[in-house]
């Protein structure tokens, strides 16, 4: 007899540098009708405010109801907590939502956020994660990426960028800063969002932790521009077309993120491995990784690997040269990409 298992909620994390816009997205998804029911977990209720929403519980957090239903939560305990009451509610039926965004504070690494979702079996079989959106204020980006290492690891850990006060700014600086971000991460869309303005759809559904993603690698991130930024957070991509010998793969892997773990942001691969009629895909975040299978290989199918490392002055040729090794050497090379 087969148990109706209940789909898993998708979870999506906003973050991005203090002033870049998230509030203001919040608010609208927040109060705009937009058809969808979402729970947005913040630190802090912000300027959103409670007037008119019904207060459904009052303890370490609150639970508001907001009038388009959907749910304002305030987290100041433990997050995977937090979930887990929000699980059990929806549950029980006395509260009513399909998705979950979570904001982070804006000098906050969302790492760790993610990590919840690899970390606690309570919490991943009742969400998925689907994505990280990070928003980038146009004006002020360049001198934040300057500055500190708290902006670039954001950019470096998201699989959507929304680009906010794109008016303020000449459209040659908005170019010069579109290139600048893809440089430091190659996988991730980038989009403009004026005022949050920017259609709730793109946020959710992203699939950047999806099984079955496709590498979406900016197509002219290589090319030479005279604008050009010694950023400590950057991207590499290696290509292959043998197969990976499994056991060696793993072990290096394990290796790799022992040691560089730390500075390992996110790192996410479709692999090419020896005995499998199926891709295998496989994504990390500092140092935790998992792999799944995803689409067979179809007959007569090229097959290759292609692996995208994102991360803070991360040793590529240590990288590449350990993956070579991993490889099982019955087809040519297909070669690395890199940035100059």
């Amino acid at each position: 007899m087969e148990m109706n298992v209940p789909p898993r909620i998708p979870v999506t994390i906003l973050t991005g540098y203090l002033g870049s816009g998230k509030t203001t997205l919040l608010n609208r998804i927040l109060r705009e009708q937009h058809g969808n029911r979402i729970a947005v977990i913040e630190n802090e209720f912000g300027e959103a405010g409670i007037d008119n929403e019904i207060l459904v519980q009052e303890r370490d957090e609150q639970i508001v109801v907001m009038n388009n239903g959907c749910i304002c939560c305030t987290v100041r305990g433990d997050l995977a907590r937090l979930l887990g009451d929000l699980d059990s509610k929806r549950r029980a039926g006395s509260l009513d939502f399909e998705r979950v965004v979570i904001e982070t504070t804006g000098l906050a690494d969302p790492a760790p956020v993610a990590q919840t979702f690899f970390m606690h079996m309570d919490v991943a079989r009742a969400f998925a994660l689907d994505g990280i959106v990070t928003l980038v204020d146009a004006k002020h980006a360049d001198a934040q990426l300057d500055r500190g290492s708290e902006a670039q690891e954001q950019i470096g850990f998201a699989d959507r960028l929304l680009i906010s006060k794109t008016d303020l700014v000449a459209e040659a600086d908005v170019e010069a800063l579109s290139y600048r971000l893809a440089r430091i991460n190659p996988r991730a869309r980038q989009l403009r969002a004026h005022f949050g303005q920017v259609a709730v759809e793109q946020v959710l559904d992203i699939g950047g932790f999806g099984i079955d993603a496709v590498l979406e690698i900016a197509p002219d991130f290589l090319e030479a521009r005279t604008v050009r930024h010694d950023d400590a957070v950057g991207s590499f991509v290696f290509r292959d077309a043998r197969p990976f010998d499994p056991q060696r793969l793993d072990l290096f892997m394990r290796l790799l993120t022992q040691q560089y773990g730390g500075d390992l942001l996110r790192y996410k691969g479709v692999l090419n491995v020896h005995g499998k009629e199926c891709r295998v895909v496989f994504q990390g975040v500092h140092m935790v990784m998992g792999a799944q299978e995803g689409k067979p290989w179809a007959p007569g199918e090229a097959r290759g690997s292609t692996m995208v490392f994102i991360g803070r002055k991360l040793p590529q040729r240590v990288f590449e040269e350990g993956l070579r090794y991993c490889l099982i050497d019955d087809a040519p090379p297909s070669g690395t990409d890199a940035p100059a």
